[in-house]
C-alpha cells in the first residue's frame, strides 16, 4: 500500500508541475482534476458498454412483462427465466455497476494521501501535499475547517459554496431525470400485489444525488473535488451516451 500510494503521489506531484504555470497556487487542485478526467477516460469504455445493456434491457422490457404474467407467482421461476433471457440476448445485469466500482480505489487513494490522520503532518507519502490548496482552501482540510477558519463567506468558505453550488446543479439535473425514469418505469410486482418497501424506495431514489452534498462536506476538499469532477462528468456522459432513449438516462447514483 505504501509502494502505491508513493507512486500516486508521484504522479500527482508531476501533473502539478505541469499545470503550475497555468494555476501556480491551485497546481495540484488542477492536477486532480486532470486526474479526475484521465480516470474517466479511461472508464469511458465501461460507461458505453453500460449504455448499450440498458438500452438492450429496455428493449426486453416487453419479453420480461410476459415473463412476469407468467411466473408471477413464482419469484424463483421468474428471477431464474430472466437471467436465462439475459444471458440469451448477452445482456449484463451487472454492467451498470462496473463504472462506478471501477473509479472507487482512485477516490480512497486521494482520501489517503490528503487525510491527516493517513499522512501524518504531510511527509512522506503524500510528500507535503496537505499544504497545497484550491484558493485559500488547503487540500487536506475539510468543510468543518473552514467555517472554523473564516465563517461561511470567509476565503475557504466561499470555495465549498462553489463547489456545493456546482453539486447541488449536477444532482438537480439528476433529480429530474431519475424522476422522469421512475415515472415511466411500471412497479415492480410480486404477483399481485407490489413488492413490500418498492413505494418508499421510489420516493427516495431521486433524493440520492443530493447525498454528494454530504460526501464533499466531510472528506478532505482534494477527495471531494475529485467527487465533484466526476460527478459532474458523469451527468454529461449519461446525457450524452443515452440522449436517444425516449425516458432519458437509468436512474442515477449518487456516487456517479
Amino acid at each position: 500500500m505504501s509502494a502505491l500510494m508513493s507512486v500516486f503521489a508521484d504522479l500527482v506531484a508531476h501533473l502539478a508541475d505541469l499545470l503550475d504555470p497555468l494555476f501556480h497556487g491551485s497546481a495540484t487542485a488542477a492536477a486532480i482534476v486532470l486526474f479526475t478526467a484521465c480516470v474517466r477516460l479511461l472508464v469511458h469504455p465501461l460507461s458505453r458498454a453500460s449504455a448499450r445493456g440498458q438500452k438492450a434491457r429496455a428493449r426486453l422490457s416487453p419479453q420480461i412483462a410476459e415473463l412476469r404474467k407468467k411466473h408471477g407467482k413464482n419469484p424463483e421461476r421468474f428471477q431464474k427465466a430472466v437471467l436465462e433471457l439475459h444471458r440469451e440476448e448477452k445482456v449484463s445485469p451487472l454492467s451498470g455497476c462496473l463504472p462506478s466500482l471501477f473509479q472507487l480505489p482512485a477516490f480512497f487513494l486521494l482520501y489517503h494521501l490528503f487525510s491527516s490522520s493517513g499522512s501524518g503532518s504531510g511527509d512522506g507519502e503524500s510528500g507535503g501535499m496537505l499544504d497545497h490548496t484550491l484558493g485559500s482552501a488547503p487540500l487536506g482540510g475539510r468543510w468543518a475547517d473552514a467555517l472554523a477558519d473564516g465563517g461561511l463567506f470567509g476565503a475557504q468558505g466561499l470555495v465549498y459554496l462553489v463547489l456545493f453550488v456546482i453539486v447541488a446543479a449536477v444532482a438537480t439535473f439528476n433529480y429530474g431525470r431519475t424522476k422522469r425514469q421512475l415515472a415511466a418505469t411500471p412497479p415492480v410486482q410480486n404477483g399481485d400485489q407490489q413488492v413490500p418497501g418498492m413505494g418508499a424506495i421510489t420516493k427516495i431514489m431521486p433524493l440520492m444525488s443530493f447525498m454528494t452534498l454530504f460526501t464533499v462536506a466531510f472528506v478532505p476538499l482534494a477527495a471531494g473535488l475529485y467527487v465533484v469532477t466526476s460527478t459532474t462528468w458523469s451527468a454529461v456522459e449519461r446525457a450524452a451516451l443515452y440522449r436517444d432513449m425516449p425516458n432519458g438516462a437509468p436512474l442515477a447514483s449518487a456516487a456517479g
